[in-house]
C-alpha cells in the first residue's frame, strides 16, 4: 500500500496558476512520485473559490491581497481548510507543494510587494497544514 501524499495540482500539469499556466515536473519526477505515492491533486487558490485565471495574489501584513488591492485571505483560508480536510481524509501526512505560493509555499514566500522579492514565511495551505502535523515539502527537494 503506497502512502497518501498531497500534491499541488500546478506540480502535475493542472493549469490552475494564477495565470492560467502549470508548473509541471519533469516527467521522471513524475513518473518516481506515482510509483512511489498514490498523490492527491489539490488546488486551495481554486478549491477556495477563487477563478483561473486570476489576478496574481501574495502574503502581507497577516493577510493575503491581490496585485490589484483586493483582500482574498478569506478564499486563500477556505482554500486551505479544504486541503487540509482531503489529507484527513485520504489520511495524508505529507504534501509536495509548490515553493514560493501564497498558499502552498513553505519557508519562503513573496514579500506582498510583487516585486518578485522573497521573504521567510509559509503560505496559507502550508501553513495549516504543519499546524496540523503534515510534513511539508517543496518541489524542489524531490
Amino acid at each position: 500500500m503506497k502512502k497518501k501524499v498531497l500534491i499541488s495540482a500546478c506540480l502535475l500539469g493542472v493549469d490552475c496558476r494564477y495565470d492560467g499556466k502549470n508548473n509541471r515536473l519533469p516527467e521522471e519526477k513524475l513518473r518516481m512520485l506515482m510509483d512511489s505515492f498514490e498523490l492527491i491533486p489539490v488546488c486551495p487558490e481554486c478549491m477556495g473559490g477563487l477563478t483561473t485565471p486570476r489576478v496574481p495574489s501574495e502574503r502581507r501584513d497577516g493577510g493575503v491581497y491581490s496585485k490589484n488591492g483586493r483582500n482574498v485571505t478569506a478564499e486563500f483560508g477556505r482554500g486551505a481548510e479544504a486541503a487540509l480536510h482531503l489529507a484527513r481524509l485520504f489520511g495524508a501526512d505529507a504534501a509536495i507543494l509548490k515553493e514560493n505560493s501564497p498558499s502552498c509555499g513553505s519557508g519562503r514566500i513573496y514579500d506582498g510587494s510583487f516585486t518578485g522579492t522573497l521573504t521567510e514565511g509559509d503560505g496559507v495551505t502550508a501553513e495549516l497544514l504543519k499546524r496540523n502535523g503534515i510534513t511539508v515539502t517543496g518541489e524542489k527537494s524531490i
